[in-house]
């Protein structure tokens, strides 16, 4: 029930994500503005995580930082409709990046504390399906404002800030702070136990001259940090001047590109429901790895679609689908991994390392969509999604 705040804010980020880009193009902005926005934007949340994620648990508090980012992050989006300058509203985005930041790490943590290791996958699962659905209905709420209702950019983005108002509403009376924060701890004790009675029964076969069929290896934590930071670039590069391309190169109305990422988002509220499922560790290894190897091929794909001019609009439509589904197994399963290697007083870390490589892809993109043109961008993000897989591998 507490979930039900974040549901609301998703909404309003899913009508924003779509919007946004398209509104800086429509008063005189480029892709570069864009570009420049979101990487600004991302660049300035990476030290708001850190402190987030340092300040919650060093208090043990959650909640207050949930409602300081719903409350603050309404407010910033009600003035963005008393300016229609590019700069005024990058320096606006900016500031609600880092506002934006403060409800992330308290939300991964109060998963991870109100369930025990063996749920957080269905946890995880279950909190992302739901906000999901709010993202989606705030693409579906994106097609009706643009089809039929046509409502000016003002009342849009009035619509976001008053949904991050009944977020911020309704997590003040139902989210709640954990009475004692140990689960995290006790699974770090876990994984250490468990690390010295496998190299306590290898030495011992070893030592009787029986055969061994074990392999005694810790995870490769930075590797692990890299992957995730090459997927997020990866990930940025794709997406971040991808509604100018559904807008401006294959010249479909607003309405159509908000149903294409309708489709994404549908498709990954599918895939959270169904990622759930606690995996051993093996079979959560390698559903990772195919999960990367598959946003390549998908990536390298539409940059295929693209230079051959058949169908783009379609086939991009279907890649985008595929992806969104990828990505919810992807996510809920990097987020159970990060709770695992992250200790206490350091959970704001998976969300810097996300923003650090979203930062520079969502650079990077724009950049090159505008001097290279969209499929080289395109290409780039295929690459990226394969150093990604390559370090995943090296992880495990």
């Amino acid at each position: 029930m507490w979930r039900l705040g974040f549901l609301f804010h998703e909404m309003a980020f899913g009508l924003l994500s779509v919007f946004l880009p398209l509104y800086i193009i429509s008063i005189g902005g480029s892709l570069l503005d864009i570009g420049v926005m979101t990487f600004t934007a991302s660049l300035a949340s990476i030290p708001a995580f850190f402190f987030w994620g340092y300040i919650c648990d060093k208090t043990q508090r959650y909640k207050r930082y949930i409602l300081l980012s719903f409350l603050s992050t309404s407010i910033l989006l009600y003035l963005f409709t008393l300016s229609a300058n590019v700069n005024v509203l990058i320096a606006l985005y900016v500031v609600i990046s880092i506002f934006h930041a403060a409800h992330e790490p308290p939300k991964n943590v109060l998963i991870a504390e109100f369930y025990t290791r063996d749920e957080w996958e269905k946890a995880y699962a279950l909190y992302e399906g739901l906000t999901e659905i709010g993202w989606l209905t705030g693409l579906c709420t994106g097609i009706f404002i643009f089809s039929s209702a046509s409502f000016d950019a003002k009342t849009t983005l009035l619509i976001c800030s008053g949904s991050n108002f009944l977020a911020f509403l309704l997590s003040l009376f139902l989210v709640a702070d954990p009475i004692i924060v140990v689960e995290r701890g006790l699974v770090n004790i876990e994984k250490s136990v468990s690390f010295v009675h496998k190299g306590a029964t290898l030495a011992s076969k070893i030592l009787e001259g029986l055969p061994v069929h074990i392999r005694l290896k810790m995870e490769n934590v930075y590797a692990f940090c890299w992957g995730l930071m090459l997927f997020s670039f990866a990930t940025n590069i794709l997406f971040t001047p991808l509604p100018v391309f559904f807008s401006k190169d294959l010249n479909l109305p607003t309405y159509m590109v908000y149903a294409i990422y309708v489709s994404n988002s549908a498709a990954c509220t599918v895939g959270y429901f169904l990622a759930g499922k606690r995996l051993e560790q093996y079979e959560e290894r390698t559903r990772l790895q195919k999960i990367v190897w598959m946003r390549s091929l998908l990536a390298l794909l539409l940059a295929g679609f693209t230079v051959l001019s058949f169908c783009t609009a379609i086939f991009a439509t279907l890649i985008l689908t595929l992806m969104g589904f990828a990505y919810a197994l992807y996510h809920v399963s990097v987020l159970s991994l990060s709770m695992e290697l992250i200790p206490a007083g350091k959970a704001g870390v998976f969300d810097v390392l996300v923003s650090v490589g979203g930062a520079i892809g969502a650079f990077i993109g724009p950049f090159v969509a505008q001097t290279l043109g969209f499929t080289y961008a395109f290409l780039f993000a295929g690459a990226a999604f394969l150093l990604a897989y390559a370090s995943f591998k090296l992880y495990f």
